[in-house]
């Protein structure tokens, strides 16, 4: 809430240099803001009395909105990548998918690694889960298994993430 908005009996006011200027009516800290020729902005509307400070507000929202963005451009995202195999893949397949999720891992991203079964491959599930213990063995070094080898239809998918 700014200058006129600000409808509470009695707010403490800070100054614009930061200097506690004291509990007075809103009229008076609104006095005192267009003096100033700047505005009176309601800092911490929960506080008893509220409180408010004198300042360019068209400023204070610009300061804002740049403190968002650097916090923003902080954050790291994390994406799913994903890697694709069959049941009867072969050893040399095998190491070019583990390869590529090595990659992934190594960039700080997560790796869903998926088992897809077809037609009568659905009748060896079972024999098939340790492609997927051998894969997460083989990144050992750089990754951990987040989430654990499990049956979803007809895809068995495990998650690995960046060792700690």
């Amino acid at each position: 809430m700014i200058n006129e908005q600000i409808r509470d009996r009695e707010v403490r006011v800070v100054s614009a240099d930061g200097e506690q200027l004291g509990v007075m009516s809103s009229r008076d800290a609104m006095k005192l803001a267009r003096e100033a020729e700047l505005d009176l902005v309601k800092i911490a509307p929960k506080a008893q009395p509220p409180v408010c400070k004198i300042i360019d507000y068209g400023k204070y929202k610009y300061e804002q909105s740049r403190r968002e963005k650097e916090a923003k451009k902080k954050q790291k995202t994390v994406e799913v990548k994903e890697v694709r195999m069959s049941p009867n893949i072969d050893a040399n397949d095998l190491n070019t998918k583990v390869n590529n999720a090595k990659k992934f891992i190594l960039k700080g991203n997560k790796v869903k690694v998926t088992l897809r079964f077809r037609g009568r491959e659905m009748a060896h599930v079972q024999q098939s889960k340790h492609i997927l213990d051998d894969f997460a063995d083989m990144l050992k070094d750089v990754a951990q298994v987040e989430k654990p080898a499990k049956l979803e239809g007809r895809n068995m998918s495990m998650v690995l993430t960046v060792k700690r």
